[in-house]
């Protein structure tokens, strides 16, 4: 729809169906990921590989997407999204296949979504997820202006701005993966640190006066965010399993509004802040939110000390299996 939208409407419903798709593809994907993956620190790993994939993917888009409208015209940087798109969904269909429908009646029902939104552990992570993207989010639409007008940079130099921070990020997900499985109870220390990057970081960026000092702010914030989302994302799956029931949709759903949260205010806040108080108070505000949420993640110190609780799925897999789904999921643990 994006290749061959002519008009404003069209586009925005273009836009308005992407969000859709990309809503369902990351709760899902993300829940699949959780549920395949049910030990540490296989769990982490996959989570972060994830995450990788999805750094990648943000910070090689602007790139990508401008060379190929550049040199091959509006059409084919969408046709080639939509090729990689069905080509991903026919491997799934293929390596995932859906449950049949017997297995599907035995599988557990997971709590509500309102019920997990009260969780004060599942909501603390959920505010971190929220926070630490802000800085992101909200430098992505206000950037591009405010390097033209302070250090006259070139269209290749707005172009190239975030490509560099991915390789911090993928160093972030690594580091955190490495850590994480020697001191697993040190995940919110992860996190808090990663908030304290990313806010010094923000602060950083309206002192750059040159394309190459901007990129070292841009690099520490994308580095604090792959801690707190590597470090947080997989304490998420871990709190659904020891205060809920194992089913991880409506917990990563919560995780997915919480990045939505602060992209659907970036292009909106940030503009107005910037436009009536400045670019610079635009990210001491960020650094300074990032640095004050820090110390709640204190709150989750003793989340690895939990144990299960005794709900109804733990005595049902305590009596034994009595259906299809049990079974596999008992001969999972065994292996």
């Amino acid at each position: 729809t994006f290749a061959f939208a002519q008009n404003y409407a069209t586009l925005f419903a273009a836009r308005s169906l992407q969000g859709l798709g990309s809503a369902f593809a990351d709760t899902a994907g993300i829940a699949l990921i959780a549920d395949r993956y049910a030990e540490e620190p296989a769990r982490s790993r996959a989570l972060g590989t994830a995450l990788a994939c999805i750094s990648f993917g943000s910070l090689a888009a602007p790139p990508f997407g401008g060379v190929l409208y550049e040199f091959a015209g509006q059409r084919v940087p969408f046709l080639v999204l939509a090729c990689v798109c069905l080509l991903d969904g026919v491997m799934l269909l293929a390596l995932a296949p859906p449950w049949a429908s017997g297995a599907r009646a035995n599988m557990p029902v997971g709590t509500p979504i309102h019920r997990l939104m009260v969780d004060p552990y599942i909501a603390v992570v959920a505010g971190a997820l929220a926070t630490c993207n802000i800085p992101l989010a909200f430098l992505e639409p206000t950037i591009a202006n405010w390097m033209k007008e302070s250090m006259g940079a070139s269209e290749w130099e707005v172009g190239l701005t975030w490509l560099p921070a991915f390789f911090p990020h993928v160093l972030g997900v690594y580091v955190t993966v490495r850590l994480a499985a020697a001191y697993p109870h040190l995940q919110w220390f992860y996190g808090a640190l990663g908030m304290a990057i990313i806010g010094a970081s923000s602060c950083l960026v309206p002192a750059c006066r040159n394309f190459g000092q901007v990129i070292v702010p841009l690099c520490g914030i994308c580095f604090g965010i792959a801690l707190v989302d590597t470090a947080l994302l997989p304490t998420l799956a871990f709190l659904v399993d020891v205060r809920h029931v194992s089913v991880y949709g409506s917990v990563y759903a919560i995780a997915d509004i919480s990045y939505c949260v602060a992209y659907a205010l970036g292009p909106i806040v940030a503009g107005q802040i910037v436009h009536t108080m400045g670019f610079a108070q635009l990210n001491l505000g960020m650094g300074l939110a990032n640095v004050l949420y820090a110390p709640v993640l204190l709150l989750l110190k003793n989340v690895c000390q939990m144990k299960p609780s005794h709900s109804e799925r733990n005595i049902l897999l305590e009596e034994g299996p009595k259906g299809l789904y049990d079974t596999i999921k008992m001969e999972e643990r065994k292996g």
